[in-house]
Parts: structure tokens; C-alpha cells; sequence
């Protein structure tokens, strides 16, 4: 069983970009259940069908499995709302690596990072680029963002 727990942050200035040119990355959402939600991602030329729990706090249930990319293009055809378009840093830093996400299309103008941890209580070097926790909004996990954009929202929510 795998078990996702991760924090994320919104991220200010630019220095983590040292790290490369980024992944570009499009995923969707094939289902969302109370339960459970199933998305399908093309990271570069990598395919991934992943399948993750509820959220609890700031951790979750999370199966992912690569599958061929061409299989990957087709699925992402077939979901609902819409589709995440981004470029993925990896920046180590401490004893972690940190997945930096600069938004495109409806989302063009968010970037957060993100860090997966062993423990929900498992302390991390802060990066001085890092901004204001949202682990606990809803608003800004990729499935969120895929139905409701980032651009659309009002002045009240953002």
C-alpha cells in the first residue's frame, strides 16, 4: 500500500529555475469520487495511471503505475473537466527534493512546490524561495484546479 504525504506551498521568486528547463507535464482527472480519484498524467514521454485516496490532513492513499505514453494521450482525450497544463522542476534541497510546478493555460501564473515526506511530523529544510502553506486548501490540489482555474478566480477567493 502507498501512502502520500506531502505539503505544499506557494512559491516566490525564481531561483529554484538554476535546476534545468522543467518537465512539461498535462494530466486529467478520469474520475473524482468521495473516496477516491483516478488520473491519468503524461510527464515528458512517461506515462502514469495514479489512483489516490481521501485526503486526510496531509496525507492519502496513492497508486501509480506507469503505462505507455501513447495509452496515456488517449486516456487524457477521455477526461472530465480540464486538462492541467505545467513544466515540473525537481530541486533538491537538505535532505529532500522539491517539485516546483509553474502552471500553464487556465493556470498560467500559479507556482507551487511541493514536498513528499515519510512522516506528516518529519521536519525539512525551508527553501528561502517558499511562500504561504495551502496543504489544507482544497482549492489548489490539481483536481481542483483542473475544474475550477486558477485565473478564474475572483479577488474573495484568492
Amino acid at each position: 500500500m502507498g501512502i502520500e504525504i506531502e505539503r505544499k506551498y506557494l512559491v516566490e521568486g525564481e531561483p529554484w529555475r538554476a535546476w534545468g528547463e522543467g518537465v512539461p507535464y498535462q494530466q486529467g482527472y478520469l474520475s473524482r469520487g468521495a473516496h477516491s480519484t483516478t488520473r491519468v498524467r503524461l510527464a515528458g514521454a512517461v506515462g502514469q495511471l495514479t489512483v489516490k485516496g481521501k485526503t486526510e490532513g496531509i496525507s492519502r492513499l496513492e497508486f501509480e503505475y506507469e503505462i505507455p505514453a501513447a495509452d496515456a494521450e488517449e486516456l487524457i482525450a477521455l477526461c472530465e473537466g480540464g486538462v492541467i497544463l505545467k513544466r515540473r522542476w525537481r530541486v533538491p534541497h537538505g535532505d529532500h527534493v522539491w517539485e516546483v510546478d509553474v502552471f500553464e493555460g487556465d493556470n498560467a501564473g500559479l507556482v507551487v512546490a511541493e514536498i513528499e515526506l515519510q512522516s506528516p511530523d518529519e521536519s525539512f529544510a525551508r527553501p528561502a524561495w517558499l511562500g504561504e502553506e495551502v496543504s489544507h486548501d482544497p482549492r489548489y490540489s490539481n483536481g481542483a484546479l483542473s475544474r475550477h482555474p486558477w485565473r478564474a478566480w475572483g479577488a474573495r477567493e484568492g
